[in-house]
C-alpha cells in the first residue's frame, strides 16, 4: 500500500491540488479560530465567576483550562478539516482520476444531500470513537495503539467508501471491503500516521481522498497510466 501513498503525496502540492488546498485550509482555519474564540470566551466566563478556591487553586485551574483548550482544538483539527474537505472531495477525486486514469470511465459526483449525510455520519463516528479512546487511555495504558487501530479502521473504511461510491453501489462496496479488508485497514493505518503529524494533519482529507482513489483502483484491478504518472 506504499505505492498508492507515494502517488498521493506526489500530487498533494501540484497546481491542481493547490487551488483546492488553499480553499480548504482557509475555511478550516477560520472555523477553528471561531471555535477557539467561543471556547476561550466560555472559559473566561467560567473562571470569572465567584470561586471559593484558594488563589493557587484558581491559578492551577486557569492553566489546566488553557491546556484543555489547546488539546481540544488539536482534537478538532481532523473532524473539522474532514467536514470542510467534504465540499471538495469530488473535485479531488476527479483530479486524481483524470491524471492517473485518463482512459477509464470517470466517477459520478455524490449528490449534495447524500454528501452531507455521509459527512455528518463520518464526523459523528470519528468523534465518538476518539472520545472513547481518550476515556480508555487512563485505564488501559494503550493510548497510542488504540489511537492507530481505531483511526486506521475508521479512516480506511470511510475514505475507501467515498472513493468507491463514485463507481459502485453500497452492496458492491460492502463486498469489496469483505474481500480486501486487510489492505483497506493497512491503508487506514497510513492515513492515521498522517493524522498524527502536527500541522500536516490539516491536509489529511486531501491526502486520504487521493490515496483511497488509488487503493480502490488497485483492488479492482486498475493500474495508473505510466506516462500520466510520470508527468504528474
Amino acid at each position: 500500500m506504499l505505492s498508492p501513498a507515494l502517488l498521493a503525496l506526489n500530487q498533494l502540492f501540484t497546481k491542481p491540488f493547490r487551488s483546492v488546498l488553499w480553499k480548504m485550509l482557509g475555511i478550516t482555519l477560520l472555523l477553528l479560530l471561531l471555535v477557539g474564540i467561543g471556547m476561550q470566551s466560555g472559559l473566561e466566563y467560567l473562571l470569572s465567576q465567584e470561586s471559593f478556591l484558594p488563589g493557587w487553586a484558581e491559578t492551577m485551574a486557569g492553566i489546566l483550562a488553557g491546556l484543555g483548550l489547546f488539546l481540544g482544538l488539536g482534537f478538532l483539527i481532523v473532524p473539522v478539516s474532514a467536514v470542510v474537505a467534504s465540499l471538495f472531495l469530488d473535485e479531488v477525486s476527479h483530479i486524481v482520476e483524470s491524471t492517473y486514469y485518463p482512459n477509464e470511465p470517470k466517477g459520478r459526483d455524490m449528490p449534495m444531500m447524500e454528501a452531507i449525510v455521509q459527512t455528518v455520519r463520518f464526523l459523528g463516528v470519528v468523534i465518538g470513537v476518539n472520545l472513547l479512546v481518550l476515556i480508555l487511555i487512563p485505564f488501559l495504558g494503550l493510548g497510542v495503539p488504540l489511537f492507530f487501530v481505531a483511526n486506521g479502521y475508521l479512516l480506511g473504511r470511510e475514505y475507501f467508501e467515498q472513493a468507491a461510491f463514485r463507481f459502485r453501489s453500497r452492496q458492491d462496496i460492502k463486498e469489496l471491503r469483505a474481500r480486501h479488508g486487510a489492505k483497506i485497514f493497512l491503508s487506514g493505518l497510513i492515513i492515521a500516521l498522517f493524522v498524527a503529524i502536527p500541522f500536516l494533519n490539516l491536509l489529511t482529507p486531501l491526502f486520504a481522498t487521493a490515496y483511497m482513489v488509488h487503493v480502490h483502483k488497485r483492488v479492482t484491478g486498475s493500474q495508473p497510466s505510466r506516462l500520466e504518472a510520470q508527468a504528474a
